[in-house]
């Protein structure tokens, strides 16, 4: 799937991350803004990233400077290439390039190495033998001060030896780290002391085995932001915290450059998590398909949906950015989606619940070929014929043997309107004797109303869309809905967040009838199917040649709030 839609500079009110990057380059701090997009090689990206993306590389864009693709690739245990291959798809997929700014945190090891043994030098980290709980536990709480480790006053020398002891092999896993000494009664949990190296004897993805001692992010990130000359280095709010910490490393390391660690909110959204690690969970229990399961709200689930990236992009921008945290309604992306797809998608006819039309006064074995239009509002996009013969498909909840008083569709003695078709009135009904399932109608029609009207002026409420049966194109269609049942499935700490798992998420529809258009669909395609929704074709069968659809987004918002959360399509 492809996305031409340019991308414009801002044209909104600036947010407050821009007004101070245009207060510092008004004041001459600095000549050029250079950002940076640090991912971790360990999932997929999923939608709040595409926040992060999209205001680093916006920003980058609309200043003609830089932003950097920088990978935090210091946890080989959980980091695969797999997933640094998938986050650059995802970047360029939503229109974004890095240029020649391609980095890893791994091809600075050595000099972060080197840091550090300048930080021990200096008196400023030490390697400590405490396990991890008894580092957790030393830590101390909010209210009550750190315990200092007993190791905490070993020599320089001593230290830089372990270090290097610990670079070469010689310790096992969990058995030593290299520890910042900065203050263990500090109010801030994160200057009581942190980790800055671990021992893992694990193979790197890129540096291979040539290392068994890897830094820890906080350290990492700040070091990184100065080695690349980083002007403005924006993170999510859970790293205010941090700050301090960030600037500590850069001011004792007196750092050529130093960075400005900006703190904004991360994008909440409502009925699924946000979370990496829930999200493997997820896709490691089998309770979706995989990282790009169009459940899933990861980019490339998204994608797979039939979301466009301009419309991710301008939800982004509609949602903006600010310094305090709060919920975005589900239906906000929905919609933005659904307007996107509104002006682009040509219109097709399908039928998802076929039920047999048989039309016993037109001519047997006649063809005839209607013109329907591509785009109602759009005559540009032009227009295709479609056939129409005695035997057509309509929608079985198109019919109703006993219809209600307001049901304007068909029904026995009843009229309705063919999309670009005739008139045609129901006469009779064909039962399975067995179970009393409505197998077929017959319906007579008449000639004199071909595109849908009468000549004698007479009227019909209902119009409903159908597909000629011996042209039909046979294929499933996979109807999505969301995730979860809760808007907040993280809210109650005590259960599960998978027990709000919507267990309607995905149906199957095996024997849905396409007009036979949609034979030459290709991956990607976004279409609105009239009057039930705008679908994408997601592949193609590569037994029949058939196209398989997902569904992208229904026509309007299905999710009807009840004082029980519930949803009704």
């Amino acid at each position: 799937m492809t996305d031409s839609t340019e991308i414009s500079p801002a044209a909104r009110p600036l947010d407050f991350i821009r007004q101070i990057i245009a207060e510092d380059l008004h004041s001459g701090k600095h000549q050029q803004i250079v950002t940076r997009f640090p991912p971790e090689p360990n999932g997929f990206l999923h939608i709040g990233h595409a926040k992060s993306i999209c205001l680093n590389f916006g920003i980058g864009m609309e200043n003609n400077s830089p932003c950097h693709l920088r990978f935090d690739d210091t946890n080989p245990s959980k980091e695969e290439s797999i997933y640094v291959e998938s986050i650059k798809k995802d970047v360029q997929w939503l229109g974004f390039d890095w240029g020649r700014n391609l980095f890893y945190a791994s091809d600075y090891f050595d000099r972060l190495y080197d840091s550090a043994c300048q930080l021990i030098k200096l008196g400023c980290a030490y390697v400590c033998e405490l396990s991890a709980e008894e580092i957790r536990t030393y830590r101390g709480t909010l209210t009550e001060p750190g315990k200092e480790s007993p190791y905490r006053d070993r020599t320089i020398a001593e230290n830089l030896d372990l270090f290097q002891r610990m670079k070469e092999g010689e310790f096992d896993e969990g058995s030593r780290v290299l520890r910042a000494r900065i203050d263990m009664n500090s109010p801030n949990l994160n200057l009581r002391d942190p980790v800055l190296y671990r021992i893992l004897k694990v193979t790197h993805h890129r540096t291979g085995d040539a290392w068994c001692i890897y830094p820890m992010y906080d350290y990492t990130h700040s070091l990184s932001d100065a080695i690349e000359g980083i002007t403005h280095s924006l993170c999510t709010l859970e790293f205010e915290d941090h700050r301090p910490l960030y600037n500590w490393f850069l001011d004792t390391l007196k750092t050529e450059y130093h960075p400005r660690q900006i703190e904004f909110a991360r994008l909440n959204l409502t009925y699924t998590v946000m979370s990496k690690r829930k999200i493997l969970q997820l896709v490691q229990g089998g309770y979706v398909e995989g990282w790009d399961d169009p459940r899933m709200l990861t980019i490339s689930g998204l994608r797979r949906r039939g979301y466009s990236a301009s419309a991710i992009r301008k939800f982004c921008s509609d949602i903006g950015i600010g310094k305090k945290e709060s919920w975005i309604d589900m239906s906000v992306l929905e919609n933005t989606a659904r307007e996107a797809l509104n002006e682009t998608a040509p219109r097709v006819m399908v039928v998802l619940n076929p039920l047999k039309v048989i039309i016993d006064n037109y001519p047997d074995g006649q063809i005839e070929e209607m013109e329907a239009q591509n785009h109602p509002q759009r005559p540009e996009m032009g227009s295709r014929r479609v056939p129409f013969s005695r035997e057509l498909y309509i929608e079985r909840d198109d019919f109703m043997e006993e219809p209600p008083k307001k049901f304007f569709r068909l029904g026995p003695e009843r009229e309705v309107r063919l999309r670009y078709g005739y008139f045609i009135r129901c006469v009779s009904v064909v039962k399975d004797a067995a179970t009393g399932e409505i197998t077929a109608i017959h319906c007579t029609y008449d000639p004199e109303t071909r595109g849908g009207s009468a000549p004698d002026g007479r009227k019909v409420k209902g119009t409903i869309h159908w597909v000629s049966a011996p042209h039909a194109i046979s294929c499933p269609v996979r109807i999505y809905d969301r995730l979860f049942l809760t808007e907040n499935p993280d809210a109650d700490r005590n259960v599960d967040f998978k027990e709000h798992l919507n267990p309607n998420s995905l149906t199957i529809l095996d024997n849905c009838m396409l007009e036979p258009s949609l034979g030459k669909a290709q991956a990607g395609e976004q279409f609105q199917f009239e009057r039930q929704g705008y679908f994408c074709t997601d592949l193609i069968d590569s037994q029949s040649g058939t196209p398989v659809f997902n569904r992208t987004v229904t026509l309007k918002d299905s999710w009807i709030k009840t004082d029980k959360g519930s949803h009704k399509p």
